[in-house]
């Protein structure tokens, strides 16, 4: 376990190259046997230096819910991350790419919940009935510390991800609301095309069989520490496709059919 001042070292170490614009190593070279736990204890100081900021917490993001993401992570167990209030960018928004570290672009349903979730038992049943609407969604991700260091090669793992708040760096959502109880969430998906080409398409049901059972997870995971999910919450099912790199000058773009589209420019 990592001591509370190699914690707080780590957390603003992350506190300052993501205002630096600067990555940082990842945590694991220096600390080989950190785990889980002190992954998260890292990401919680560092959210809890934002919240100090100003920040407001307003949902979580559940991440490596889908076998592409887990593939590219190496691991089978998805994790979470926190949204704060100054992550949100409106559909069909500019964003400066140099404002972020190896910015990605992840797409996904999110959740808004009207009822509060909690307990290890939840299902997707309660999760959709404390569902206000569902929401076609990108997650703009980025690494504040090098996801892979291009002379030694070593490849940052997942407790340096979590470290780094699950690689969170924004929510672009958009499109219609739909009810969950209107529709097969397992079947909603998107074409995505990155500069008018398409690049990639998937289904929801990538996401554990079905997207709430993303909602179902952090629930449970939270449940243990006595934390509910609140109504007014976004939450991040997780990407049902691997990410797309982006660089300035780019836009991308989701097509969920019946759900409408969202974009996103890069400049």
């Amino acid at each position: 376990m990592l001591n509370e001042q190699q914690i707080q070292k780590a957390a603003d170490d992350f506190y300052a190259a993501e205002l630096n614009r600067k990555q940082i190593a990842p945590l694991t070279l220096s600390y080989p046997d950190m785990d889980m736990d002190d992954a998260y204890a890292v990401q919680s100081a560092w959210v809890q230096r934002k919240i100090a900021d100003g920040r407001k917490v307003i949902g979580y993001k559940i991440g490596l819910t889908s076998r592409a993401m887990q593939r590219v992570m190496k691991i089978e167990t998805p994790d979470y991350g926190v949204l704060l209030d100054d992550m949100v960018f409106a559909d069909g928004s500019d964003i400066v790419t140099a404002d972020f570290l190896d910015p990605q672009i992840e797409t996904e349903l999110a959740f808004v919940l009207k009822k509060t979730l909690s307990g290890e038992k939840v299902t997707v049943e309660e999760v959709l009935d404390a569902t206000d609407y569902v929401i076609p969604a990108f997650e703009l991700i980025a690494a504040r510390s090098v996801r892979a260091n291009p002379e030694t090669g070593y490849t940052r793992k997942v407790f340096d991800t979590i470290a780094d708040n699950a690689a969170n760096a924004g929510i672009i959502s958009g499109g219609r609301k739909v009810n969950p109880a209107d529709v097969d969430l397992r079947w909603c998906g998107a074409i995505v095309e990155l500069n008018g080409v398409i690049e990639q398409t998937g289904l929801a049901a990538a996401v554990l069989g079905h997207p709430a059972k993303g909602i179902c997870w952090i629930a449970k995971r939270f449940a243990a520490h006595g934390v509910s999910l609140e109504p007014g919450q976004v939450l991040l099912s997780g990407s049902f496709i691997a990410p797309i790199k982006v660089k300035a000058g780019d836009k991308v773009t989701a097509d969920y059919g019946d759900l409408g589209k969202i974009s996103v420019n890069f400049v």
